[in-house]
């Protein structure tokens, strides 16, 4: 066979291949598409939750920063920079007069470091803490879940225990008078009487 007709026959058997190839994939999205809509859905709405937990514990750790850290951080570099002052700051109204202090440019970027470096450390010990304290509530609520599950299974257990009792109280009373009424039936027979 030639090469130009093994070459027509392989393009043939490729494009048959390809279409059916095509067949299959439209039949698996049209079976797998309403569980893909689902999952996107799904997706959303979980990550629609998770930023609606998450912005408020955001907002509340910078709000504990600008309250604790900041102002810590703030007095620290004025007492760094007024130590650094070659020239140590006037009193009175001579200060109010003079406005040529300099603060160094070393300084600031040293001071906005170590800012930088508080606020990161603090995200990362409350988000540490947060996360801590959720494990912990995951935790406690499956120990209150296995103690109720505990504390079912033993009421459930004495109450089968208790009408296992009392159906065997009742069963042996009701065995006792069907003797009695037996017995008495029998004697009252014996005796040429009728019986009570």
């Amino acid at each position: 066979m030639p090469i130009i007709a093994k070459r027509r026959k392989a393009r043939t058997e490729a494009e048959v291949a390809l279409t059916r190839l095509q067949e299959v994939a439209r039949e698996q999205a049209e079976r797998l598409g309403p569980y893909a809509d689902q999952a996107r859905d799904q997706a959303a709405q979980r990550l629609f939750q998770a930023r609606g937990w998450t912005a408020p514990r955001l907002e509340t750790a910078a709000q504990r920063v600008e309250d604790t850290v900041a102002p810590r951080v703030a007095d620290l570099l004025t007492t760094a920079a007024q130590r650094m002052d070659p020239a140590p700051p006037r009193r009175g109204l001579r200060a109010l007069r003079s406005g040529n202090r300099r603060v160094r440019r070393t300084l600031i970027i040293g001071g906005a470091a170590v800012v930088g470096g508080v606020v990161v450390y603090s995200l990362i010990r409350l988000r540490q803490a947060s996360q801590d304290a959720e494990w912990q509530e995951h935790l406690d609520q499956a120990r209150d879940q296995v103690r109720e599950t505990r504390e079912n299974l033993a009421t459930k257990a004495s109450d089968a225990a208790e009408k296992t009792a009392d159906s065997a109280q009742s069963a042996k009373g009701k065995a006792k008078e069907t003797v009695r009424t037996t017995a008495g039936a029998d004697r009252s027979k014996d005796n040429g009487r009728p019986g009570n």
